[in-house]
């Protein structure tokens, strides 16, 4: 790291996320909390939270079987079309916990599914997602305070939360040596990957749970550069369908890629397409044998914060390349804060 790219903490947050996802690892009670989950009976699995942290939901929803990504924003402006006489466990995600769909959220399952377990997952431990749970069949996780990001862009919160609630909700693991393994990976993605020109536009692209790590990816790239560096996402297949014309000279194209087969072969093919088309434009990919090799042993959902994580690198690259400040591109403007607010709630009745 340079001295100047330390000044930020959003850049010392993307590095110390090893440290956090070992000690976090040795630290989660994994097992009681399963157990807890076990014991409620749920119809079925909702995952919540606005913006980066309704993209964990949605990274998830692709991975595994019997679950569902619902946005906080979705929940609260269309509560009746979802608390339709099921009983879910409602897992909340939330950096702050404080942002007006957060506290949404919880007004809406007061009122129209006041039985439904809930799970909140969040990095702030004075927030209304860790202090409004009453019953035992209200859960609270509150991560370690390192991963209350100072800076504008989710990024130590949103790789923690991630890897939270897999080892919650997917097959069972050896949590601790997980999380180790995923730590020295990233250690090594953080230390090699090299600094990239600044491009006029960006592209990911990714299968399954990497296109939603590549919608990601594309936020933070459109966060950190405060809208002067344009960034769409897709799926690996989909993109051919009419958004590749966002494609100019000058695009950064980064392809995530997945350790699954057929995806893999798609990707590699969408691959050589695009350095045959757009000679001008560049094209990475990211995963195993890719440009940037990473092993993705424990699967695509798991590797997520891996890939993401250079996206991340780029992104304070670029922005402070336009002489923006890293950690509040947004200041003076007004525009967009690091916690949403100002948001009016409309109250819900049974």
């Amino acid at each position: 790291m340079t001295v100047d790219l330390k000044q930020w903490a959003t850049w010392r947050e993307i590095h110390s996320q090893p440290d956090i996802w070992e000690a976090w690892g040795k630290t989660l009670d994994v097992t009681g909390l399963r157990a807890w989950v076990a014991d409620q009976n749920a119809d079925e699995i909702w995952f919540c939270g606005a913006g980066t942290s309704a993209y964990i939901g949605d990274i998830i929803a692709a991975g595994l079987n019997g679950v569902r990504s619902i946005p906080s924003t979705d929940l609260v402006s269309r509560p009746q079309h979802y608390c339709d006489g099921a009983r879910p466990l409602v897992v909340s995600f939330g950096r702050s916990g404080n942002s007006t769909e957060s506290i949404g959220t919880l007004d809406v399952l007061d009122a129209l599914a006041p039985d439904a377990p809930r799970l909140h997952i969040t990095c702030n431990k004075d927030s209304a997602l860790a202090t409004r749970a009453s019953s035992a069949a209200q859960k609270v996780i509150v991560l370690p305070d390192e991963t209350h990001d100072a800076g504008f862009a989710m990024t130590s919160s949103f790789s923690t939360m991630l890897l939270t609630a897999l080892a919650l909700f997917d097959e069972p693991s050896d949590f601790p040596a997980q999380m180790a393994r995923l730590a020295d990976e990233l250690r090594g993605v953080l230390h090699d990957f090299p600094a990239t020109p600044r491009p006029l536009r960006a592209v990911y692209l990714g299968t399954g749970p990497l296109a939603f790590a590549a919608r990601e990816a594309a936020l933070k790239v459109m966060e950190l550069s405060a809208g002067q560096i344009p960034a769409l996402w897709d799926s690996t297949l989909g993109f051919r369908h009419g958004p590749k014309s966002f494609v100019t000279d000058g695009t950064a194209i980064t392809l995530f890629q997945s350790p699954d087969a057929p995806a893999n072969a798609y990707e590699a093919d969408l691959a050589d397409e695009l350095r045959a088309q757009f000679p001008r434009s560049r094209v990475t990919t990211i995963g195993p044998n890719g440009d940037v090799p990473i092993d993705m042993s424990f699967g695509a959902m798991w590797a997520a914060p891996l890939v993401i994580a250079t996206a991340q690198m780029d992104a304070v690259r670029w922005s402070q390349g336009l002489g923006l400040n890293v950690d509040d591109p947004f200041v003076g403007q007004g525009t967009l804060s690091r916690v949403v607010a100002g948001v009016k709630l409309y109250s819900v009745s049974p």
